[in-house]
């Protein structure tokens, strides 16, 4: 009430100031109040302008200098997502808020309009500059370890919601020159239609409070959605969507909400763990297993990592009882007993095994395809290509031990095989 008082009672010293220039200047009497009043105006948007300057070119310039001589990274970042250059725009709507009380003093319509103008526009600056700032907190905390185990983008993004919400009925209830209780209490028998309109961001809210809050995705996670078609890196994770980058490194975006409504693998604890599995299995023919002959014992001990397993073997064995003839009379060792200890002693010394977590070298049931031996252990190595690698390199190796223990991998017959046992065949009289 002060200052408009002060303004009203200057306002009309002004223009009688101005008129007696006029005066002065040989203007005719009937345009001495009008052109005063021109004059006045222009004089507040020359202010205006000057104002933008100087808060753009001399101030901002001084808060830029400052802030780059300073050690600290956060006022960058704040310099970086446009805060300061957002908040000078108030200058020249002060300006003219200010002015409309001069330029307009016997027009109280457009001075009101002039003025709720300059209100909603500051308004739009302020929420402007909060939306950079949310944007800078962000990027902050993005900086930060917590930030991957605790991402606040969603929360920052309901923020600016609900800011550029509220802005949206300041604006518009100043402009209309009403109440913004009004539009609330209008918005509230609206209830149906806006529960509709943000389902999807009311939705994602949820959702991301409980990924959040049950750590079940983190940005760099690797998880694998199948209904989803998305097999990857977790990119982003947003009040609506969360972005993965398949290994074909195309990008597929998820509802938030499908995460806790729909079921997904998440490769997190295989990374954390340490290790990562190969289950892979060997398919041998089982009509080339057989019993050890004595040849073969006194072959297989030149295998360094099988003397030992041979040798207790052997002793526990011992010469027992039976009729020799028949070999099933005795205990006898097999070449498919023997080549699975060769597995069991070969991955204990890899250095590339996990020796802390599950190993196992078993049979499989006896099928249409052979008789499976499968290796179910850990690659200390977790890298996709060194863990193919690795896998790649245990097998090769094993397929070419194989014979060495007079052991045969099972395949099936193919178009080379066919024309083989055609050509071997005797031609028919």
């Amino acid at each position: 009430m002060g200052p408009d008082c002060g303004t009203a009672l200057a306002v009309p010293e002004l223009h009688a100031l101005l008129e007696r220039w006029l005066q002065r200047a040989d203007v005719d009497a009937a345009y001495r109040s009008g052109a005063s009043r021109v004059l006045v105006l222009v004089g507040v948007v020359v202010l205006a302008v000057v104002a933008n300057w100087g808060a753009k070119r001399i101030i901002l310039r001084v808060v830029k200098h400052f802030i780059q001589r300073t050690e600290a990274k956060w006022d960058d970042v704040i310099m970086e997502n446009h805060v300061f250059d957002r908040l000078s725009h108030l200058a020249p709507a002060m300006v003219l808020y200010s002015g409309s009380f001069v330029a307009f003093p016997d027009w109280p319509g457009l001075q009101n309009g002039t003025r709720n103008a300059c209100i909603a526009y500051m308004v739009i600056v302020v929420a402007v500059v909060a939306d950079g700032m949310l944007n800078a907190v962000g990027q902050i905390y993005n900086g930060l370890p917590v930030a991957r185990t605790r991402p606040i983008k969603s929360y920052l993004q309901v923020v600016k919601v609900a800011v550029f919400l509220v802005t949206a009925i300041i604006v518009v209830s100043t402009l209309t020159d009403r109440s913004p209780w009004g539009f609330l209490s209008g918005l509230a028998g609206l209830t149906a239609v806006i529960m509709l309109v943000f389902k999807d961001s009311i939705l994602g809210l949820v959702a991301s409070i409980q990924l959040t809050a049950n750590h079940m995705v983190h940005v760099g996670d690797w998880i694998e959605m199948p209904s989803r078609g998305a097999d990857g890196d977790v990119l982003d994770i947003s009040l609506n969507t969360v972005k993965v980058q398949n290994w074909d490194k195309t990008i597929s975006t998820i509802p938030t909400y499908a995460l806790i409504s729909e079921s997904f693998k998440n490769w997190r604890g295989m990374q954390e763990s340490g290790g990562r599995r190969i289950k892979r299995a060997l398919y041998l023919d089982m009509n080339s297993v057989r019993f050890l002959r004595p040849e073969d014992l006194e072959h297989l001990k030149r295998i360094e990592i099988l003397r030992d397993y041979l040798d207790r073997k052997l002793e526990e064995i011992g010469t027992g009882d039976g009729d020799e003839a028949v070999r099933v009379n005795r205990r006898r060792l097999t070449n498919l007993g023997t080549f699975r200890a060769y597995v069991e002693a070969y991955l204990q010394a890899h250095p590339k095994i996990h020796k802390g977590m599950t190993f196992l070298v078993r049979q499989l049931p006896p099928g249409a395809k052979g008789l499976g031996l499968e290796i179910y252990v850990f690659s200390a190595d977790q890298v996709w290509a060194n863990y193919e690698a690795l896998q790649a390199d245990i097998f090769d190796h094993l397929l070419a031990a194989l014979s060495e223990f007079d052991l045969r991998v099972y395949q099936q017959p193919g178009g080379a095989d066919v024309r083989a046992l055609s050509a071997s065949a005797p031609s028919a009289r």
